[in-house]
C-alpha cells in the first residue's frame, strides 16, 4: 500500500504539501470573504498571488491557516516528539503576538488553555468549523505512515480548539488523504478515500456540488474535494477551489495540501512559489524534512 522505497520522492510529496498549504493559503486570502460572481466581476478567473483582501496583506503573506500549521511543526521539532502541551503553548503565543487573523472557535479553545490550561475542548455541536481540518499537514507528515498515530495526533491537536464529530472525521480523512498522496496513490484510490468519508457521514457528500465554501468543514470539504478531483493539475485544483469565495483561504490551504501531496513540487507553479513570504517557504522545507525524518517512515527509509 505504501511505497517507502523511494526516500526522496516521499520527502519531496511531503514538502509539497506544506508547501501547498501555504500557497493555496497566500492565494485565496485576497478573495475571503467574496462571492464567486464578485470574483469573476472583479477579477475574470483570479489566479495570482497579490495580497490585499480584506486583511490588507502584502503579496505572498499567509494567514492563520499556515501560521498555525507551523506552529504545529515547531512544536514537534522543538519537543523532539509529540506534546499537546508543547503545541498549545505555540498556538497561545502565536495568539498573544496579535497575528493578522484568528478564527472564533480557536480563539476560544486557545484562550480555555491560557486560562485553565486547558487541553480538550469540551464536545460541541457547535464547533464543526473548518479550523482544526486546516492545519492537519504536520501531523500528517509525523505520523506517516501509520495511520493509528495520525488518528491520535489529529484528535489531540484538534480537541485543542475544536471537539466535533464533523471536525474529527474531517481532520483523519484529509490526514489519510495526506499519506496515500505522499505515498503515491492514485487519484482513483484517494476518491475511494474521500468516498469512504462520505459512507460514514452523507452530510459531505459532495456530488452534484453545492457551490457552497463556507467555514463550516462540511462545506469546505465539499468545495475542496470538488475541485481537486476535477482538476487536472495543482493549478486547476487550487485555483477552482479560490474562485468559490467565502472561506477561500482555508478551502484554498486544504486544497493546496491535497494537490501538493498529490503533483508533487514539480507541479507546483514557479511564479506562486516565489511570491510567498521568503521566510515562510525556508522555514517549511526545514521543518517538513525534520518531521518526515522523525516519522515511522523516516525510520523505515
Amino acid at each position: 500500500m505504501f511505497n517507502l522505497y523511494n526516500p526522496a520522492e516521499i520527502s519531496s510529496r511531503a514538502t509539497a504539501a506544506f508547501i501547498g498549504m501555504a500557497i493555496g493559503d497566500a492565494l485565496g486570502a485576497t478573495v475571503e470573504f467574496m462571492t464567486a460572481s464578485e470574483i469573476a466581476a472583479k477579477y475574470g478567473t483570479f489566479k495570482e498571488i497579490i495580497g490585499g483582501g480584506w486583511l490588507r496583506l502584502k503579496p505572498g503573506q499567509v494567514t492563520d491557516d499556515t501560521e498555525m500549521a507551523l506552529c504545529i511543526a515547531r512544536a514537534i521539532v522543538e519537543n523532539q516528539g509529540w506534546s499537546v502541551e508543547k503545541i498549545a503553548h505555540n498556538f497561545a503565543a502565536w495568539l498573544k503576538s496579535r497575528p493578522v487573523d484568528c478564527g472564533d472557535t480557536c480563539r476560544k479553545g486557545i484562550r480555555a488553555y491560557m486560562l485553565n490550561g486547558t487541553l480538550e475542548s469540551p464536545p460541541n455541536e457547535w464547533d464543526a468549523g473548518n479550523g482544526a481540518a486546516m492545519r492537519i499537514v504536520p501531523v500528517a507528515l509525523f505520523s506517516l505512515p501509520d495511520g493509528e498515530l495520525l488518528k491520535k495526533y489529529a484528535l489531540e491537536q484538534a480537541h485543542i480548539t475544536h471537539n466535533n464529530p464533523l471536525s474529527d472525521a474531517a481532520c483523519i480523512c484529509l490526514g489519510e488523504l495526506l499519506h496515500l498522496a505522499i505515498c503515491g496513490a492514485s487519484r482513483t484510490r484517494l476518491r475511494r478515500q474521500a468516498d469512504g468519508l462520505v459512507a460514514r457521514f452523507p452530510t459531505f457528500h459532495f456530488e452534484p456540488y453545492r457551490g457552497l465554501a463556507t467555514g463550516y468543514v462540511v462545506d469546505t470539504l465539499q468545495t475542496v474535494f470538488h475541485w481537486f478531483f476535477k482538476g487536472k493539475n495543482f493549478e486547476e485544483c487550487v485555483v477552482g477551489t479560490v474562485n468559490q469565495g467565502a472561506d477561500a483561504d482555508t478551502t484554498g490551504a486544504i486544497c493546496g495540501m491535497l494537490a501538493g501531496a498529490y503533483y508533487g513540487m514539480e507541479g507546483i507553479p514557479q511564479r506562486w512559489l516565489k511570491k510567498v513570504d521568503r521566510n515562510v517557504i525556508s522555514e517549511i522545507n526545514m521543518l517538513a524534512g525534520r518531521l518526515i525524518a522523525a516519522s515511522p517512515a523516516g525510520s523505515m527509509m
